[in-house]
């Protein structure tokens, strides 16, 4: 069975909304702190006689660098989402308030990962109060909206109900291009479009706004990866098969092996960069 076809069935019953968890924080979490590298004394003697001078040069260079680190603990992220989850948003934000009461103490690298809340979402866009409204019903989406509501204004945001959503594999396309030319433009990128989506109300799908978003994060060749049609669409697929086919919702977050599920809030997310090895 092709991934995708396999990827199609595994996500068909997914939901919505992300399953609130607090199993990490009732978790034992150990914190072993990363001890500094250094180069052997032996080894330096070793290349001095056997390397040219350039490759000395090099090799003094970087044990130079080693010697400078501040010995930052490194905490990477592997973090799967929905462009359409507004959880996935506050989860992402949540995360980056953490992250920025915390970069005196840890080095982080994040890396951005698809999952299809509805692979088969429509390809025109649809009013989000109309499209969410028939899925839940009327009554619940209200709350859900209401909630939403909340959440976003307790980081100054007003959350849009509005726009128009739809389905997300060319957004997807976009983050996994944006990944192989850097992770910062790769994160970037996922703030630019999720801000567009979730605040500007700009449609997921809508092409010209995520070129326009790839642009200002400085990722290079959107526009030509979509007049071909089928270009990034493997590696959409290839990526929810090795990151997200064991997870049943979004936002989810693995830290330096520690998962946490769901918008979780930032002391949450501190407790795990303390405890990552």
């Amino acid at each position: 069975m092709a991934i995708r076809e396999k990827i199609l069935r595994s996500h068909s019953t997914t939901r919505f909304t992300c399953r609130f968890s607090t199993a990490e924080e009732e978790r034992g979490m150990n914190c072993n702190k990363r001890n500094k590298v250094s180069l052997p004394l032996v080894l330096v003697l070793v290349l001095d006689i056997a390397l040219s001078l350039p490759a000395k040069i090099s090799v003094l260079r970087y044990v130079a660098f080693m010697a400078q680190s501040s010995g930052k603990k490194l905490i990477k992220i592997d973090a799967s989402i929905d462009t359409v989850c507004p959880w996935c948003f506050m989860g992402h934000k949540n995360m980056e308030k953490a992250i920025n009461s915390s970069r005196d103490q840890y080095d982080f690298e994040i890396r951005w990962h698809s999952f299809f809340l509805n692979p088969s979402a429509p390809k025109v866009g649809v009013v989000k109060n109309e499209y969410y409204g028939n899925r839940f019903g009327r009554a619940q989406w209200k709350q859900m909206a209401a909630r939403m509501g909340q959440l976003f204004r307790t980081h100054g945001l007003e959350y849009d109900t509005e726009g128009l959503t739809g389905n997300t594999l060319d957004s997807h396309r976009i983050i996994q291009l944006a990944g192989t030319q850097g992770r910062d433009k790769q994160n970037a990128l996922v703030e630019e479009i999720l801000v567009n989506y979730n605040v500007r109300g700009k449609y997921i799908g809508d092409r010209q706004m995520l070129i326009e978003a790839a642009e200002k994060a400085g990722v290079v060749g959107a526009a030509e990866m979509f007049e071909d049609e089928n270009r990034g669409v493997k590696e959409v697929y290839e990526d929810i098969q090795k990151y997200s086919t064991n997870i049943s919702g979004v936002p989810h977050f693995v830290i330096n092996g520690i998962e946490v599920h769901g918008a979780q809030p930032p002391e949450v997310f501190l407790r795990a960069f303390q405890a990552a090895r």
